[in-house]
């Protein structure tokens, strides 16, 4: 089912499903990607309890392996919806048979979204219910459309890091596996110039960041601002070796597996490690801004 948050500047739609943001409309403007699969089928997904795929798919936890795809099984599934507010909507997924399966763990993942203004605040708390330590992460991954305007081009945008920064590229493989090197990724006065063939060997993963970004185009009225004060990586991705009108601009707090090594859950880092009860708060917002 899908539900709506509506002001007098924005109408945002999250799907139960996921807990997927699918449309953010203001305007005559649509800055969501809408799931064309001739590119690329999903929107906005919610990435848990990993971030990025595992090598050979599967992890180890106490001496057993177990398969788990790409980015977890967070946004598969149906959650409860709660109301809250005039301008609040919180979604819930728990553990079932299911996940237990390929992840042994109990866990609530509670995703609070809140309009205000022409922004969208999103606050998600992971709780661990069971006994055992909890491991895990969170990552988001929205899509926009680029151009953002009919007479604009994708080659016309770029993200720029709202604040001074130095940041660092996360080299990857040819198995588009992560390595552990970085290197310094050069930017035009904190502007990222896009291009269809900059993601032609994968994501752009980047450290060292500033805690928001913008994508915007010199003299157009649409831009898009992400937030993400508790995320220390930011990644941009569209479907390699396509013209495809979208890119994703993606704050992670963990990463994938590092090319050849499977992930041991009992020691992988960067994860968050959650005792019996405990819970953790990650935040992130997007503004579907206006100029002028």
């Amino acid at each position: 089912m899908n539900y709506q948050l509506k002001n007098d500047k924005v109408c945002v739609t999250i799907s139960s499903i996921g807990a997927e943001i699918i449309s953010a409309v203001r305007g005559d403007c649509e800055y969501m990607w809408q799931k064309d699969p001739k590119y690329w089928g999903d929107c906005a997904p919610l990435l848990f309890p990993i971030c990025g795929r595992m090598v050979e798919g599967v992890y180890n936890y106490r001496g057993k392996a177990y398969e788990l795809g790409i980015h977890g099984f967070a946004r598969f599934y149906e959650y409860d919806v709660e109301k809250v507010g005039d301008d609040a909507l919180r979604f819930t997924l728990c553990d079932n048979a299911e996940t237990l399966a390929a992840y042994p763990f109990k866990f609530k993942f509670s995703v609070l979204y809140r309009l205000c203004e022409d922004t969208l605040y999103s606050e998600v708390t992971i709780t661990n219910t069971g006994y055992e330590v909890l491991p895990c992460t969170f990552g988001a991954h929205p899509g926009f459309n680029v151009p953002l305007e009919k007479d604009k081009a994708l080659t016309d945008y770029f993200v720029k890091f709202d604040k001074p920064c130095a940041p660092k590229r996360i080299v990857v493989s040819p198995a588009r596996f992560i390595t552990h090197d970085t290197v310094p990724y050069p930017t035009d006065n904190g502007k990222i110039h896009l291009t269809h063939e900059m993601f032609d060997d994968d994501a752009i993963f980047m450290l060292d960041i500033a805690d928001s970004v913008t994508l915007e185009c010199e003299g157009a009225k649409n831009y898009v601002r992400v937030t993400y004060p508790d995320m220390p990586y930011v990644g941009l991705w569209k479907a390699d070796h396509t013209d495809a009108p979208y890119v994703c601009i993606e704050p992670w707090c963990g990463l994938p597996a590092y090319d050849g090594e499977i992930d041991d859950f009992e020691t992988k880092e960067p994860f968050f490690r959650l005792k019996s009860g405990e819970n953790k708060t990650v935040r992130y917002s997007i503004t579907y801004g206006l100029n002028g």
